[in-house]
């Protein structure tokens, strides 16, 4: 399970280094895509082809359906990580994530989001002052 924070920064090549409590659940290969917010997701291939099978059952007959996951699947990077435990991004990703330098690796159960540094910070800053209102929403998931 992927908890916790990890700040980075980005090298010249675009790279980020992937920490060691989260190399054990993404393994040597997995999936980066487009996330929710303007981040970027990091799925383990398990995880990805559960995601993946979802997706297929979607109706295309739905037009909601067939444009999210044109939209999800188009955006999406295989990769692997390098003997310097390094991942490079593709430049459409950073672009849409707004990543140039500063980041915040995020663990979120079973996958993994990359914010730009200043937009994590804007995130907290925006739903902090919420987080209770949230955790008793959660009770309508069973919570």
């Amino acid at each position: 399970m992927m908890i916790g924070e990890h700040a980075h920064v980005l090298d010249e090549k675009g790279r980020i280094v992937i920490p060691a409590r989260f190399r054990e659940d993404l393994h040597d290969r997995f999936v980066i895509t487009k996330g929710l917010d303007h981040c970027l997701f990091f799925y383990p291939m398990t995880e990805w082809q559960k995601l993946e099978e979802r997706l297929r059952e979607l109706p295309m007959s739905n037009e909601g359906a067939r444009a999210f996951t044109r939209l999800f699947l188009a955006g999406a990077q295989d990769v692997e990580m390098d003997k310097q435990s390094r991942v490079t991004l593709a430049p459409r990703l950073r672009e849409y994530a707004g990543i140039d330098k500063e980041c915040v690796l995020v663990g979120v159960s079973s996958r993994a989001e990359l914010w730009s540094a200043a937009r994590w910070t804007e995130y907290q800053a925006q739903t902090q002052s919420e987080y209770e209102r949230l955790a008793a929403q959660m009770v309508d998931y069973g919570f």
